[in-house]
């Protein structure tokens, strides 16, 4: 049967994630101990988003929840508090073509990401004044709000996917990579390779259901190192040769995203068995 593997939350887009063993399902995604996914970002002077797509090292700044509240580490950089305590204010930031209000975190808060990252930027966080919702040309007639993912609250990936490119990879002579690169919310195991393409939904007992609304395409972020924030190996010469899906325009995809239709307040944890409808 299928169960879930593993629960990644990440408070700070684009930053390392946390494992977590039991997470709480909201609308926007995953959250723990009141601290939600993607909640935060790292913006450029003007308000756009950064990633690791062009700051690899951000993969190594790295958020710890503690009982008093989400702690972050990045190399050569003291223990930061992320509970701002001098004023703040609101502010446009934007993500691909959308722009929205979040909270900008003041000025000691962007010093230390500045210097973390060695690039000027400021960190904001995701308030109720931040209206955002995924895109209704996959979620239908369902608006769907999100923080500051890509696009879609929750990304689910299976192992056996990875094992079928890491299969392929260690054909050509190269080193299986490990899921961190894709940066999953929930990874399932007990299915075929790739079934996930084809579910209808997900459900856990009678109270949760997850329902698949777009596959997720895959940008360079994969070929990212999540351990030493550099670049290399790059598996996606190999997934453009059977993974390109014309559903996103050719797009190579590996995972699929995921919204809440059943569920907000429920608990997910380790283990749960996931049952799979697929869709015919």
């Amino acid at each position: 049967m299928p169960s879930i593997l593993s629960l990644t939350l990440y408070p700070i887009k684009s930053c390392a994630g946390i494992a977590l063993d039991a997470a709480t399902l909201n609308e926007t995604g995953l959250s723990f101990e009141g601290i939600h996914d993607r909640e935060w970002m790292l913006v450029d002077q003007q308000g756009l988003f950064l990633t690791q797509r062009e700051f690899p090292r951000m993969a190594l700044i790295r958020p710890e929840i503690r009982s008093d509240g989400l702690y972050i580490h990045a190399p050569g950089m003291p223990v930061l508090s992320l509970n701002p305590q001098e004023d703040t204010s609101d502010t446009s930031v934007t993500i691909w073509e959308e722009s929205f209000t979040a909270m900008d975190c003041g000025q000691a808060m962007a010093d230390w990401f500045s210097k973390a990252l060695d690039t000027p930027c400021r960190l904001v966080r995701s308030t109720q004044q931040t209206q955002r919702h995924a895109s209704q040309k996959w979620t239908g007639d369902k608006l769907v709000p999100t923080r500051f993912s890509d696009g879609y609250p929750i990304l689910l990936t299976a192992t056996a996917a990875l094992d079928d490119l890491n299969q392929r990879l260690e054909k050509q002579g190269r080193s299986a990579l490990p899921m961190n690169r894709f940066r999953p919310n929930i990874v399932l195991d007990g299915i075929e390779a790739f079934e996930e393409d084809y579910a209808e939904n997900f459900e856990i007992g009678s109270k949760i259901q997850l329902r698949p609304v777009k596959p997720c395409p895959r940008c360079p972020m994969p070929s990212i190192d999540q351990s030493t924030g550099e670049f290399g190996p790059d598996p996606m010469d190999i997934l453009q040769t059977y993974r390109a899906n014309p559903l996103v325009d050719g797009g190579i995809t590996f995972g699929m995203n995921l919204i809440v239709e059943r569920g907000v307040g429920q608990l997910l944890r380790v283990g749960d068995v996931m049952n799979m409808n697929i869709a015919f």
